[in-house]
């Protein structure tokens, strides 16, 4: 039923809110529904706008204050070339139990710049660093940040 209603609602917003249109939408939702229903796991429930909320007000400042910092810092790596890169891959355990927080939690990572997810795989994240100092304070970094705030949003 989610995927119907996510699929309705996109295609109105996409396409517009005509007789004809409401009528063509519901028919592709219908049919793409039925398609994906045995692949998708998400699930809306009743604390899905609490959720929203506290992914705005807990989530996203902490998000947007390390990405400003990541940005500068690739900024001066670009406009300075002697100062040091050290470009590595490390894998980063996250004490996340929840699929969707994962989910975030290596987005989030990706949309930082200076830093790639590569692959998650039951509780550890494979990232790509432009800079890897010291293993512990990478995790340290991930779990401080980002998981903190993830864990009180979805868990």
């Amino acid at each position: 039923m989610s995927v119907f209603l996510t699929s309705l609602i996109l295609w109105l917003v996409i396409t517009g809110f005509s007789y004809s249109e409401l009528i063509v939408g519901i028919a592709v939702s219908l049919i793409v529904s039925l398609v994906f229903r045995r692949f998708h796991g998400i699930r809306f429930d009743l604390k899905l706008p609490l959720r929203i909320v506290r992914y705005l007000v807990m989530f996203l400042p902490v998000f947007i204050v390390e990405m400003v910092k990541a940005n500068i810092d690739v900024a001066f790596r670009v406009l300075n070339p002697h100062l040091p890169l050290r470009p590595g891959f490390v894998s980063v355990r996250t004490n996340l139990k929840k699929n969707a927080s994962r989910l975030f939690l290596a987005n989030s990572i990706t949309l930082t710049p200076g830093t790639l997810s590569l692959d998650l795989k039951g509780d550890e994240i494979f990232v790509h660093w432009i800079d890897v100092k010291d293993l512990k304070e990478k995790e340290k970094y991930v779990s401080q940040k980002f998981e903190k705030p993830l864990r009180e949003v979805f868990e």
